[in-house]
């Protein structure tokens, strides 16, 4: 059986050419046919180095100052085979990126008044009424009583206790998986869904949100609520929170309230088929090749089992480059405004319970609302990043951050899945501020 180099670890955690013309006038620099100096040439010639070396058909990035008009710079095509020119409208799956836009989301319930950082989430879903918690983690599913409840600080943090099909122990794991909370979409193909497994048995998944919330309270938590920070399937749980404070379906809160107002139209949960021809191939290593595991024709045109708020979003550079111009532009673009200056403030500040336990973050840093504050250690999913940034990344080794030091917005986008796309994300931002250093230097 061949060999697929993915695993549920590194697939879920993500942390995480042509000339055409965008609104605001910045064109798709092809690098192939660059000719005129550039602002950007460590990061063109890291882009167009990377997907050389994997292989990979294309990579992109998008880059903005303030509020001014986007450089996108495009390396390759959308595919291997019949592959469109890569643009700011083209499509790929950016898994946990879809974390901020959830913890964003909850932001603007807040910022109504609907949500208060510190509430008991089972005051909203009567399930989370009494949690319970592991109370032999190595050796049991056995559980006692929560030290307090969970809030819905916890959930924009990791910091709620839950499991994820990802994170030890592994009789939890087991349980996650068997419940069917695995989370996201990958492919069409079984084999390829199986690895991502790695072997577990899965159960059906749920067929709502209040469903998978109603299956994930049956399960215990793996720590006490505020006590440890874990990787979690938390964002999932906050989508159900949106849901029943705004009184709408989640997708359509994102849509009315962020979506629409910040002119994001090509992100859903479900692309729609008259977008096939702007979606990306993804890809993982098998037996050392890469090769294509979800086609343009992707699993992403087939409704999804549910809106998964913690990694069932894809979107276009375009798009996710006006969510980070909100963020910088602290809550709006121009006259869009979908939440209060210090509300947006708020959510991209170190959210983390006081005393929690860091030892199990993938780098030391602070957390907001669904994405890490970096810390300027440069280690980890925040490496080169001044501190204060806020962001996060996905599984198939999209990065995404807003950097106020510089007042910048940055993303990048690979259709790589899982752990050989570990060198992306690193050497793509270590390129980004070694222009910008440049650019410093020359005045």
């Amino acid at each position: 059986m061949p060999q697929l180099q993915l695993d549920r670890r590194h697939f879920l955690a993500g942390l995480g050419a042509g000339s055409a013309l965008l609104a605001g006038g910045a064109p798709v620099r092809a690098l192939a046919q660059l000719a005129e100096p550039t602002a950007w040439p460590s990061t063109e010639a890291f882009l167009s180095a990377y997907r050389m070396t994997k292989p990979l058909p294309g990579a992109m990035a998008a880059i903005g100052h303030g509020m001014e008009p986007t450089t996108y710079l495009a390396a390759g095509q959308s595919a291997f085979v019949g592959g469109a020119a890569l643009g700011p409208d083209t499509i790929w799956r950016i898994y946990s990126m879809t974390k901020p836009v959830t913890g964003m989301a909850a932001m603007i319930l807040v910022d109504d008044g609907a949500l208060t950082l510190d509430q008991d989430i089972g005051e909203l879903l009567p399930e989370w009424a009494s949690p319970m918690v592991l109370a032999d983690p190595a050796n049991s599913l056995d559980a006692r009583p929560a030290a307090g409840p969970i809030t819905v600080r916890h959930l924009l943090t990791h910091t709620a206790g839950l499991g994820y099909s990802i994170v030890p122990p592994l009789r939890l794991q087991a349980a996650i998986m068997e419940a069917g909370l695995f989370g996201g979409q990958i492919s069409r193909d079984p084999a390829v869904n199986a690895a991502s497994a790695g072997g577990a048995t899965v159960g059906a998944p749920p067929t709502s949100i209040e469903e998978f919330s109603q299956r994930a309270a049956s399960l215990p938590l793996l720590a006490d609520p505020g006590a440890v920070w874990s990787y979690s399937m938390s964002l999932e749980i906050l989508a159900r929170v949106i849901e029943v404070a705004a009184g709408i379906p989640y997708e359509d809160f994102l849509r009315t309230r962020m979506f629409e107002p910040l002119g994001m139209a090509d992100t859903f949960f479900q692309v729609p088929a008259s977008k096939i021809g702007q979606m990306t191939d993804n890809h993982a290593l098998v037996n050392g090749n890469v090769v294509v595991i979800d086609p343009a024709d992707s699993v992403y045109l087939d409704p999804p089992p549910i809106a998964y708020g913690g990694g069932g979003l894809a979107s276009s550079a375009h798009d996710y480059d006006r969510f980070l111009m909100m963020l910088l532009g602290h809550g709006a673009i121009g006259d869009a405004r979908i939440m209060s200056e210090e509300t947006a403030r708020l959510g991209m500040s170190d959210l983390l319970p006081a005393d929690v336990d860091k030892s199990r973050m993938y780098a030391p840093s602070g957390f907001g609302a669904g994405g890490a504050v970096a810390t300027g250690v440069a280690t980890g999913g925040t490496e080169g990043q001044p501190a204060g940034s806020f962001g996060w990344g996905g599984a198939a080794g999209t990065a995404a951050w807003v950097d106020f030091r510089n007042n910048m917005r940055v993303s990048a986008y690979i259709q790589l899945i899982g752990q050989p796309n570990n060198d992306f994300r690193p050497g793509f931002t270590n390129a980004v501020y070694a222009d910008t250093a440049a650019q410093r230097a020359d005045g």
